[in-house]
């Protein structure tokens, strides 16, 4: 008995009886109707999965009721009607808008019965038509068609319309006998089939199309574009069944050789065990290890899979050890294991002050979040980044953070990496491979709530490596980082209950992207009372531990630490007074060990046998008496620094000469303020013979020290005009401050810092733009007191208040 192939829906019967039902294949039908007996209204089956081809015979399985309805009314009439393919197989209800536009019409020749209660309908195909208007929809659907005749082939391309048979029939029996699923006996139907146009809508009916691509079939507009569209889809069906066949081959060749090995790795293992070997142990140890993980239960379904894994491999292969190192970097992290917070707020802020001198916006900040904590109970952690210049306790926070908090301390130094992998991990496939240092840092804290250090962020650079700043943004967005992605791990890993603090020296470092997420905490540097207290309550109790010696042996009054601070440091951090302390320390411990005689607190005449001669002289930071010389404030890597610039004038053209290591922006400012005073000459009272008489020079000391930047605009502005008038410039004052060619003032940044600078070298008067007030408000009041603030707008306004 021939079986149709089994098809996908409920529309379609699932097998037929062809030799009772169907006219021997041998013989193809070609009913040819007279055109005056075609219908002009038919009704429509509509079919779920199936396109009738003119000339072929298929079975339908009709369930819908609309479906039944209208099939039984044809077996009793015995009219023609059409089949048409929904778009949709899914919709029970199809309307017009449902339905495909071409359709065949057709015959019924039997109506069966089946034991399920729906009925197979056995059709014949008759003609291809194209619907131009639907009538009504009740009972069924009723349609005006509009017939649609196939091309006749071109006499030209008769000889290649036999090839393109021919070569259907020749791929059409390869596929056959590729697909075990398709019944043989389709075969010798198709090879007795002599005619082209019966053996096409044949192949199109029975082969093992999708809808779409039937539906396409039928809608060809000849038999010969009809043909060329099969034959393409047979050719990529054959070449999909190859490589079909061909994957299968490998995989039960591969299943063949996993066997083998399965069985030899079993026998490996009872002659391991029969000679006492310890592998069996390991993986019973690493299972008794996992019993106790708090862990997800897809962590513990990875884990298991990855031991089954363990216990297939011959210990003797370089896998065997990698896959080890794995497991246990599972079993060593701590994936729901954390510290518990320390919510007493006046116990973590007496911690803090006790560990560090200042820093109180930071020190709130912290506070602040540990509310948040006791209050929530949970919380996204916030990325805090620390700025400021080198040696002033950024890094060291993040230790008395952890304390305060009660959590484990860890630290990742960025300065230098470049290669995104140390972020991120390797694959655990490379040899070497090893988690990134996110990942090993937790594990080596052994809790998944650790304060971590990422510190100098902003000397992460980048390479052919990848770009480390790229993978810090998912570490350090409190959105991403509860789902972060170990290249190692292979799994998702939470880093939202983890507190990051990153630190930075230069702010215009950082990506703009990575700045954004983070909350950015100024730390400038300390103030000269600050400096003293810092070094009083740690510096010295530091380095007195570091040296072995006794705070018995060694005392330093105030006036010693304030001459330390005062003529060998210039730095807004304590890194410097550090050091200093440790060489007087080690003086202290050399008079210990060789048997001195000393007395424990050192005189203050003795610093410079100690320390040497002093390195900077405060007094030439108190201005002098010379014309032309101003006293500018800048901003460096390292906090706030003075500068003097210089000017004279000599015979000459009128020429600008300018010399200390200039950048682009600061000869830009010289040039503008010499441009903007023969602009302003009669109104300043200066001829213009005297200027175009006189060359002019300004000169910026530290010709070594490269510097940049618009803020000593003010500063030349008021030096040039100096020389120019033979006016002094007044004692203990230094600006700051932009210039337009309009002799306009605009504002700058770096205030504080300067701000410090000016008050370490006994400055009392700062020239400000207007537009600055707001960055003095912001100060706290102890780092202005004793300064007067002179705000401006104009450079008339400078001259007035910088010169006698």
């Amino acid at each position: 008995m021939a079986k149709k192939k089994i098809l996908r829906n409920t529309d379609i019967i699932d097998a037929v009886d062809f030799e009772s039902h169907l006219i021997p294949l041998s013989s193809p039908i070609d009913e040819v109707l007279d055109p005056e007996d075609l219908p002009e209204v038919v009704s429509i089956l509509t079919l779920r999965s199936a396109v009738v081809f003119p000339g072929a015979i298929t079975p339908i399985t009709v369930g819908r009721d609309k479906s039944v309805t209208l099939i039984k009314d044809i077996e009793a009439s015995g009219s023609l009607f059409g089949a048409v393919l929904q778009k949709d197989a899914m919709v029970e209800e199809p309307t017009s808008t449902d339905m495909y536009k071409v359709g065949t019409l057709v015959r019924l020749l039997k109506l069966l019965e089946m034991p399920n209660g729906t009925f197979t309908a056995i059709l014949q195909g008759l003609e291809k038509f194209e619907v131009t208007e639907y009538d009504s929809q009740e009972p069924y659907m009723k349609a005006k068609i509009s017939i649609l005749a196939d091309k006749q082939t071109n006499p030209k391309d008769e000889l290649k319309f036999d090839l393109v048979v021919e070569s259907i029939k020749d791929i059409t029996a390869e596929i056959i006998n590729m697909n075990p699923a398709m019944p043989k006996e389709t075969l010798f139907a198709i090879k007795n089939l002599n005619d082209g146009r019966a053996l096409i809508n044949f192949v199109c009916s029975n082969m093992d199309l999708d809808d779409e691509s039937r539906q396409k079939l039928l809608e060809s507009p000849g038999i010969y574009s009809r043909a060329m569209k099969l034959l393409e889809i047979l050719i990529a069906q054959q070449q999909m069944l190859k490589i079909k066949t061909q994957i299968q081959n490998k995989v039960r060749r591969d299943i063949d050789e996993q066997q083998k090995e399965y069985f030899l790795q079993q026998q490996l293992r009872t002659i391991q065990e029969e000679l006492g070997g310890d592998d069996e142990n390991e993986i019973i140890e690493l299972r008794n290890k996992a019993m106790f993980k708090s862990w997800k239960d897809e962590i513990a379904v990875l884990f298991e899979k990855e031991v089954s894994k363990l216990e297939r491999m011959n210990p003797a292969v370089a896998e065997y050890s990698i896959q080890m190192n794995y497991l246990q970097v599972l079993l060593d992290l701590p994936w729901d294991e954390g510290t518990t917070d320390n919510f007493n707020l006046s116990n973590v802020k007496t911690h803090l002050d006790k560990d560090h001198f200042g820093l109180e916006e930071v020190k709130d900040r912290i506070l602040e979040h540990i509310a948040v904590l006791k209050l929530k109970g949970d919380m996204k952690s916030p990325i805090i980044c620390l700025y400021g210049p080198p040696g002033v306790g950024k890094t060291s926070l993040g230790k008395s953070v952890a304390n305060a908090l009660g959590r484990k301390y860890g630290r990742i130094s960025l300065g230098g990496l470049h290669d995104e992998s140390e972020i991120r991990g390797h694959r655990k496939t490379y040899i070497g491979a090893m988690p990134g240092r996110i990942i090993h840092t937790i594990k080596k804290c052994g809790a998944n709530n650790p304060v971590i250090i990422l510190d100098e962020i902003d000397k992460v650079s980048r390479s052919n490596h990848g770009d480390p700043a790229s993978a810090l943004l998912e570490v350090l967005d409190p959105e991403q980082n509860t789902t972060f992605h170990d290249n190692y791990l292979d799994v998702e890993y939470d880093l939202s209950k983890v507190l990051f603090i990153a630190t930075a020296n230069n702010v215009g470092e950082i990506s703009s992207a990575l700045r954004d997420r983070m909350e950015m905490i100024d730390v400038s540097g300390y103030l000269f009372e600050e400096k003293l207290q810092i070094a009083k309550r740690h510096l010295l109790k530091k380095q007195l531990s570091a040296h072995g010696v006794k705070s018995s042996q060694l005392k330093l009054k105030d006036e010693f630490i304030e001459k330390i601070i005062s003529s060998y440091t210039r730095e807004s951090g304590v890194r410097g007074l550090d050091k200093l302390i440790a060489k007087v320390a080690r003086f202290r411990a050399k008079q210990i060990g060789m048997d001195e005689t000393y007395k424990p607190t050192i005189a203050l005449k003795e610093i410079e046998s100690i320390l040497g001669v002093a390195r900077y002289q405060s007094d030439i930071y108190e201005g002098n008496d010379n014309i032309g010389v101003v006293t500018g404030l800048a901003w460096t890597q390292v906090g706030g620094e003075i500068l003097f610039i210089e000017s004279t004038k000599f015979k000459g053209k009128g020429a600008l000469t300018l010399t200390g290591n200039l950048g682009d922006v600061m000869k830009e400012s010289a040039t503008i303020a010499l441009q903007w005073i023969k602009s302003n000459a009669e109104k300043l009272g200066i001829s213009d013979t005297l200027l175009e008489q006189n060359d002019f020079h300004v000169h910026v000391p530290e010709g070594a020290t490269p510097k940049d930047g618009p803020s000593a605009g003010v500063t030349m502005v008021t030096s040039l005009v100096s020389t120019i008038q033979d006016r002094k410039v007044q004692n203990r004052i230094a600006m700051t401050g932009e210039i337009t060619l309009r002799g306009k003032v605009l504002p700058v940044g770096g205030i504080k810092e300067k701000i410090l600078a000016a008050k370490r070298s006994g400055i009392n008067k700062i020239i400000l733009c207007n537009d600055n007030r707001k960055d003095i408000m912001d100060i706290k009041p102890q780092y202005v007191e004793g300064v007067e603030f002179l705000y401006v707008d104009n450079i008339f306004e400078v001259l007035k208040l910088a010169l006698i």
